[in-house]
Parts: structure tokens; C-alpha cells; sequence
């Protein structure tokens, strides 16, 4: 499996093979209290898909948020769907912040 590294500096969770981004979620830090990691988009490069990368990818973006000790807000579609399927590892974050986390990637804040 590929290797993962959170490169917080570009708001993405990255999956590496021979040092070849393979896979990545993009992400940013909800300004809000309690912060939050947003998942926002989920992409597997042509090629990768199907082999557990984009799981992976969610499961430590989770496992991230965990040791960090705050919520994951999947606005990502895929890793909504893969936190439905996986409850035990994906505790659902406060329904407020779904909301706020909405409007700060419309503000454009996820740039800062």
C-alpha cells in the first residue's frame, strides 16, 4: 500500500507510491469552535483506482482528526459515504458544523 503523509501546508492528505502522489484529499482547518478537518474533494489518479487508496486515504484522514482531537466534516462525497460504512472509526461530527463548514468554503477561506 501506498504510503500517506498529511502535508498540512497545502491542505492535503496525500498517498505516495515511489514518490508519485497517487491519490489525495484536499482539506482545510474549520475556523470555528470546535475546529474541524473538512474533507472537501477525495481524487485517485487514473490508474489506482480500485485498490483501496481513496479508503485509506479517508480512514487516516479520520485517524488525523482523532489524534489531533477534533471532528471530521465530510463534505466530500466519497468520504461521506465511506464514514457511513464505517461508523466505528468515523464518529459523525456536530451538525452545526456542517453548516459552518459550508459556508466557509464558500467564502473562499479555504485559500488562507
Amino acid at each position: 500500500m501506498a504510503a500517506i503523509r498529511d502535508d498540512r501546508a497545502e491542505r492535503r492528505l496525500e498517498a505516495r507510491d515511489g514518490g508519485r502522489v497517487i491519490g489525495r484529499i484536499d482539506y482545510f482547518v474549520l475556523d470555528a469552535v470546535p475546529a474541524a478537518l473538512v474533507a472537501v474533494h477525495t481524487v485517485v489518479e487514473p490508474g489506482h483506482e480500485g485498490k483501496g487508496v481513496a479508503g485509506a486515504l479517508v480512514g487516516e484522514f479520520y485517524a488525523v482528526a482523532a489524534r489531533e482531537g477534533v471532528p471530521v466534516v465530510p463534505l466530500c462525497p466519497y468520504a461521506a459515504r465511506w464514514a457511513g460504512r464505517h461508523p466505528d472509526q468515523a464518529p459523525e461530527a456536530p451538525p452545526e458544523l456542517m453548516g459552518k463548514a459550508r459556508k466557509q468554503l464558500a467564502a473562499g477561506s479555504r485559500d488562507r
